[in-house]
């Protein structure tokens, strides 16, 4: 019986094992992501705990510290910039130019999954980022032809999902992208960081794009905001089981 148990578990697990290494994942993201290393080996990051979980074929992290989904009226093409701090062009849209250029370059190959874990600095700087929160998501929907503006005139959290997602639609087609909303923060606050969560799922549901809610999990932090490596353990193998899941369905 207990042969046969085995075996059952092994019919069980291996097809699903088998899929995820197969997969080759990019990350985009800010400093709880960025801790975890352009390669995700470092343990501070979750994404490096989200790989020994996941065993993806390969996985390559675009993440900055201090990036926001939300551009401002001044943000250019900047693929160079690495300040590890809010900046103007310390947002998504870079990441994505980067991968853009790698993949043009050969340095990346085509990804089959793409992570996006962004919006605490959204939530928490929004005296940087005034317009933030000036239109919901069904208004940034509402835009014709947002993705022909420039991205200087995309300067709130819904337009800045939309844009961004379909920008990334059309560097990577085949890619399935999955939304994760802000953790749980003490400096951004709970309000903020839930209304931030909010855009980015109401963006994600008008997408098509599966959305991971982060700010219902309590992480351990060394500051309310960035993960302990303990925080970064336990969000890491709960977003690997999340997207295990929804790669199911």
């Amino acid at each position: 019986m207990k042969q046969l148990i085995i075996l059952l578990l092994t019919l069980v697990v291996t097809p699903t094992m088998m899929a995820q290494s197969s997969l080759d994942i990019v990350i985009f993201g800010d400093s709880n992501t960025w801790y975890g290393g352009d390669n995700c080996d470092k343990p501070r990051g979750w994404n490096k705990w989200f790989k020994d979980a996941f065993h993806p074929a390969t996985i390559r992290s675009y993440a900055r510290s201090g990036a926001t989904w939300t551009n401002t009226t001044v943000t250019k093409r900047n693929t160079q910039e690495n300040t590890a701090r809010l900046g103007n062009d310390n947002v998504i849209y870079n990441q994505i130019e980067r991968l853009k250029e790698a993949i043009d370059s050969g340095l990346q190959r085509q990804p089959q999954l793409i992570l996006i874990m962004a919006g605490t600095n959204d939530a928490w700087f929004q005296k940087d980022r005034p317009k933030v929160f000036d239109i919901t998501a069904e208004e940034a929907f509402a835009i014709d032809n947002l993705k022909c503006r420039p991205v200087s005139q995309v300067i709130s959290l819904a337009e800045s999902v939309r844009y961004d997602c379909e920008l990334l639609q059309t560097v990577c087609p085949q890619a399935r992208i999955i939304l994760l909303t802000p953790m749980q923060s003490t400096a951004a606050g709970i309000a903020n960081i839930a209304k931030a969560g909010d855009v980015i799922e109401d963006c994600g549901r008008l997408l098509h794009l599966s959305v991971i809610r982060l700010d219902q999990e309590a992480v351990d932090t060394k500051d309310g905001t960035h993960t302990t490596e303990l925080g970064a353990k336990h969000i890491g193998t709960y977003i690997a089981q999340e997207v295990a899941t929804l790669l199911k369905q």
